[in-house]
Parts: structure tokens; sequence; C-alpha cells
């Protein structure tokens, strides 16, 4: 898809299941059961959908997926499902690990950033060898130092082999003319959504800002595992004021179903009136 002098195409690391209450938190079963069935193990299918942007010479991705590493347990838990994934995907679009020159990570979470590296000879390296990694600082370092409730999810493995190709931002920052990193605090502290902005046209990668489209048509439904939901209440408030009022392109990070939409007004209610890329 076109959005103005940018490039933009949606590419999956693939699928996988996990607890609805995690992705719902304090809303109640009986309501988001209606919204995304589960299975027999209480799991929602989620998806892997990060973003492939051209824009002024550069060609960068937005997020990686789970990726390649993941132990047969833990495959086997999430009922992951990545054929052919992203490395995979990117493909068809004519693209190799070796041509993507910036990744940018919404946040660390291993759903998120598992793709940034695969093993080599057993040793986790890139994978896309030539690329900067755009991660918020503060970000970082609570990867580096997770507490108890975060462990499980911020994974050396993940994180340290790209010390060398890191770039540690602070807050909003420019990555080229017509995209910007911009915080949008709640998930974590310090996570990041992306715009994209050209010949009048926005777009937005909200990562898990809003994971699937109902989280933003519906402000009070967040995921148990925001570490200030009040924070991503306001966050999301504000983001979706904004998003009516340029029309934006909404990117769902892991909606199965709507991976793209755009904001419509009906009535009291905002809903999400999915495009097709």
């Amino acid at each position: 898809m076109r959005l103005g002098e940018v490039e933009l195409y949606i590419v999956s690391d693939g699928y996988f299941w996990m607890d609805g209450g995690a992705n719902y938190g304090l809303v109640p079963r009986v309501l988001w059961e209606q919204v995304t069935p589960p299975d027999e193990l209480n799991r929602i299918l989620m998806g892997l959908n990060c973003l492939l942007v051209r824009s002024a010479g550069h060609t960068i991705l937005i997020d990686t997926g789970y990726g390649d590493k993941l132990a047969d347990k833990r495959r086997q838990l999430l009922s992951l499902q990545r054929e052919p994934g992203l490395p995979g995907a990117l493909e068809p679009l004519g693209v190799k690990p070796e041509d993507i020159d910036i990744v940018i990570c919404t946040h660390l979470h291993a759903d998120h950033c598992g793709g940034n590296t695969t093993l080599s000879g057993g040793v986790p390296r890139p994978t896309y060898p030539r690329a900067e990694y755009w991660v918020q600082r503060l970000e970082w370092a609570e990867a580096l130092f997770p507490n108890e409730r975060t462990r499980a999810t911020y994974l050396p493995e993940n994180l340290r082999p790209l010390e060398p190709a890191l770039r540690l931002i602070d807050g909003d920052t420019r990555v080229t003319p017509h995209v910007r990193c911009v915080v949008t605090r709640g998930h974590t502290r310090a996570h990041q959504s992306v715009i994209i902005e050209s010949a009048g046209e926005v777009a937005i990668y909200l990562g898990d800002l809003a994971p699937m489209r109902v989280h933003l048509e519906r402000l009070a439904w967040i995921a148990a595992n925001d570490v200030e939901p009040l924070e991503t209440l306001e966050t999301k408030r504000s983001l979706r004021r904004f998003a009516l009022e340029k029309r934006a392109l909404l990117i769902f990070e892991h909606d199965p179903v709507t991976p793209a939409g755009r904001l419509v007004e009906v009535g009291d209610d905002v809903m999400v009136e999915p495009v097709h890329l």
C-alpha cells in the first residue's frame, strides 16, 4: 500500500494462542468471548502482524514477532504457527534480511522482539545483520533488569546480541521525514508506537497500546499485563482523538481478523472500519 511517498506492507510472523483473560484484564469473559471466542483452554488466537516501511531510501521493519528460538515446550504451549515466519513473509516483497537497515522495537516483550535474533551455530545473532535496532532507553534498561513480573518476557537472547547495533532513543524521535516514534506509555513505561505521515495521510502502528481493534473501540478494555493500566487508558484516549481527526490508518499488531482499519464515529460510539491493504 502507498501512503503518500511511503510504502507499507503488513508482514506476519504467524499466529499464537494466549489466555483470553491476559488479553482483556478486568473485562469479564462473558463479554470478551463474544468478540474473540476462546478454545477449550480459555485461549484466544493472536496475530503477529509486523510492518515493513519504505521511506526516504530506508527499509524499516517494525517489530519482529516471536522468531524461531522458542523451546519446543514453550512453542507447544502457545500453539505457535510460524510458517513461513517473518523472513519468509518478506521474500515475496523482494526483501532479504540484509536489506533491512532499521528495526524499530515498540517494546521488548518476547512476542515483539524474539525475531530480532536467530540462532547461528547455537548462538543467537541479529537476524537483520545490517540494521540498527531502535529502542527507547528506558525500555532497554527495564528489559536488562527485569523484576519478578517481567522476567519471563524480557529474555537475554533477544537483547544482548543487539548491543553492537543498538540505537537507544529518549522520548519521541524522528526516524525519517515520514516516520517517527512516539512514546505511548501504559503497556510498559516506555512503550512506543510509530506514526507514518506523508502527503497529508497518516498511519499508526499501535504495538500493544491497542493490540486488537476492540482495545481502541472500548477504552476500558485493557490487557492484564499492562504495567500502568490507567496510563494506557489516557494514552488511548489521546491517540483515539488524533486518529479520528487525521482519519489515520491503524495497524493492530495482534488482531488476527482485522490487522488494519480506520476509526469511525457511530452515534456515541467509536468503531474500527476494516481496511484491506
